[in-house]
């Protein structure tokens, strides 16, 4: 078996998710890459879609969550959508890359290969074995136009949406969102701080934004600090540079702004409460690391049903930023409503979902 995990660059949380599954790949001796798939026709292409997307989610989010209604309206079974023709356009490098290098078992975290995967399908006779995976607690808009060989989704209770979508019932897999194995592995808070650098005397509040650094981060962080004179706030900027400048501009010594980084289930654990915005890898990722919750700030269309999951699920807290700090230090000194909130992370969410999913495929994923 030869598999390619084909993502691309738009947020980082479909990369993360196929991270996850390249690591479980490695972990078995799988021959296995992972690229983005719009690099292969060309750089600049795969850097102004991303950018674009970046740009329309950092800097107009209610534009995004306008398009993604229209998206949501116009999204059939029975036509192609400018979406599918825009992916189509970019399948002849991939369809080339995938005879030179005789791969046999294709996984993808996102909608833009599955649909240039389909049409290497239909009009190329490829016979790789296909899987996509969802990575946000909702069925997204096109979804319905691809054929894959099995569609992994997050959860039991979301299957209806894809079936009414027109995706065939018996392909779908709800294995989970798939996150490192990182955030499942057993670590003491005292030993998360230590780590860190961090007090162990005093309450400590993760504020995280995304990747993509989207969000009311230095309101929440100043109203937490306001809220609790005790309390230590941990701002992950992601790859935001302006928002790290406003956080340290704060010059609030209880405030500190920390730039992209690799420590993340660490800075999860350390916390006596995180809130990040809904994006679906960063709030499975805080769900297998099994912290209190609050969630804020949802980027309109997908994250606002990631956040509709959570909370219908008692999985977290919702929050609009003016009232999210005082959520959060409410949650912290209530040990009643944590331990329901980590029961039912612990009751819902697919922990292992990235080891599941590739024994999956590994049973099932060639031609």
């Amino acid at each position: 078996m030869k598999v390619l995990i084909l993502s691309c660059n738009t947020g980082q949380g479909h990369n993360a998710a196929g991270q996850a599954l390249y690591e479980e790949f490695e972990a078995r001796g799988v021959d296995c890459a992972f690229l983005d798939a719009l690099s292969l026709s060309s750089d600049a292409v795969s850097s102004a879609i991303s950018g674009a997307y970046v740009a329309t989610v950092q800097k107009a989010p209610h534009l995004f969550g306008g398009l993604y209604k229209v998206g949501d309206m116009i999204s059939s079974d029975r036509r192609k959508s400018p979406i599918y023709l825009m992916n189509i356009a970019q399948t002849g490098a991939l369809k080339d890359y995938i005879a030179l290098h005789e791969i046999t078992t294709v996984v993808t975290p996102h909608l833009f290969p599955a649909e240039m995967l389909t049409h290497l399908k239909r009009r190329h006779g490829l016979r790789a074995k296909c899987f996509s995976i969802a990575t946000d607690y909702t069925c997204i808009p096109f979804w319905e136009e691809t054929e894959m060989d099995g569609y992994i989704v997050p959860h039991e209770d979301l299957l209806y949406e894809y079936v009414e979508r027109g995706l065939p019932v018996e392909r779908l897999l709800p294995l989970g969102i798939p996150a490192s194995e990182r955030f499942a592995r057993p670590m003491r808070v005292q030993e998360a701080r230590e780590l860190l650098h961090l007090p162990q005397d005093r309450p400590i509040f993760l504020v995280m934004t995304g990747s993509m650094g989207y969000g009311g981060a230095a309101r929440i962080a100043r109203d937490l600090a306001a809220r609790l004179e005790s309390a230590l706030v941990l701002v992950l900027a992601g790859r935001n540079a302006q928002l790290k400048e406003a956080i340290d501009a704060l010059n609030q010594p209880r405030i500190r702004a920390i730039a992209f980084t690799d420590q993340v289930p660490a800075y999860m654990r350390a916390a006596d409460v995180v809130l990040t915005k809904p994006g679906g890898l960063s709030s499975t990722e805080a769900a297998v690391r099994n912290v209190p919750l609050v969630l804020t700030d949802p980027i309109p269309g997908c994250e606002t049903k990631n956040a509709a999951f959570f909370e219908s699920h008692g999985m977290a807290r919702l929050a609009k930023s003016e009232n999210a700090a005082a959520c959060a230090v409410s949650l912290a000194r209530d040990a009643v409503a944590i331990e329901a909130m980590l029961a039912a992370q612990r009751n819902t969410i697919h922990a292992h979902a990235a080891r599941d999913s590739v024994d999956y495929i590994l049973a099932h994923g060639e031609p």
